[in-house]
């Protein structure tokens, strides 16, 4: 009897193995992927850069794969929870994340107690847009270049203030990283949000920023607003005539960017078949269009190259964080 039951129990085993792996790796389930709506959670509050082109990117993409996509912001403990969200969401491609520096290289480097590893817990899919951050300052400073900012700030020490969207925040981070490597000093102004940040340069309240340059170019083309430099790697179309921080810094490069990846354990096929929806979504004239005014450059990488650019940035983001001594509980 005994030996039966242990039969019994082993066979249960078995069927149930066989039945998992069935449901978790079906080789038919790409086949007719997707056959049902797909969510696309934003780590991010409304009207956050992240927030205003995962959108625009959704909609298109609902049109390429013929489901809706449904935008779900999940903005609670600075991105915290949407990414936790996401990471127990099940493996099966119906559930998608638009990342971005904010959750995936910065919350890791500066909250104590993490619930979640960017680089472990996700599989990645490909960028889809960088946005790069504008370095700006007072229209009525006498600053028209980086080498400017940098012997303003030399010539008037504790009274040059740089504003940013709250401590930690990437404008933070990019105007710490400028000086450290640049070796000049400013007094850093927290305020409440990208906008306030933004409001303070323009009034004269603060003197420079370094923030997305979707929250900027307006205010620049009205005059209210000097633009000195911006953080891609080399000059774009997209940004004109305004020269790179790397020109000026050598190896600068702290611009934004926004990914898709998705819970881990997702089957390869899945992951493959959704990659190449993005890309023709990307290729559309329309999109690159409507992403061009917001200030962003459409760009995609591979699950590989993705991670490793997100894991350079973890590393780089660390050496920023040790250097200004700041976490978050």
């Amino acid at each position: 009897m005994t030996r039966l039951l242990l039969l019994v129990f082993l066979g249960f085993i078995l069927v149930s193995n066989a039945t998992f792996a069935q449901r978790s790796v079906n080789p038919d389930s790409a086949r007719d992927y997707p056959n049902r709506p797909i969510r696309m959670i934003l780590p991010n509050a409304p009207g956050s850069s992240n927030d205003v082109l995962g959108r625009i990117f959704a909609t298109k993409l609902s049109e390429v794969i013929g489901q809706p996509v449904i935008v779900e912001n999940q903005a609670g403990a600075a991105g915290l929870i949407g990414m936790e969200m996401a990471k127990t969401a099940p493996p099966d491609g119906y559930t998608i994340i638009s990342t971005s520096p904010a959750t995936m290289t910065i919350l890791p480097n500066i909250r104590k107690k993490m619930n979640y590893d960017p680089l472990v817990d996700y599989q990645f899919i490909s960028l889809y847009a960088v946005l790069p951050n504008m370095l700006v300052v007072n229209p009525s400073l006498p600053i028209q270049t980086v080498q400017d900012l940098i012997k303003y700030c030399n010539a008037n020490p504790e009274k040059v203030y740089v504003a940013s969207a709250g401590p930690g925040s990437q404008s933070h981070l990019a105007s710490l990283l400028m000086q450290v490597n640049a070796n000049f000093s400013s007094i850093h102004v927290p305020y409440k949000g990208g906008g306030a940040s933004v409001l303070a340069v323009m009034t004269g309240e603060a003197q420079w920023t370094i923030t997305p340059a979707s929250s900027v170019l307006g205010h620049i083309r009205n005059g209210k607003l000097r633009a000195v430099a911006h953080s891609l790697s080399q000059r774009s179309p997209l940004m004109g005539d305004i020269p790179t921080v790397a020109e000026t810094i050598p190896g600068f490069s702290y611009s934004g960017w926004n990914g898709i990846v998705m819970p881990k354990g997702v089957p390869n096929a899945i992951v493959e078949k959704f990659r190449n929806s993005m890309v023709k979504t990307l290729n559309m004239t329309e999109v690159k269009d409507v992403l061009g005014k917001q200030g962003a450059e459409i760009f995609t990488n591979t699950p590989e190259q993705f991670r490793s650019l997100v894991k350079a940035e973890f590393e780089s983001t660390a050496k920023v964080v040790k250097v200004s001594n700041f976490t978050i509980d």
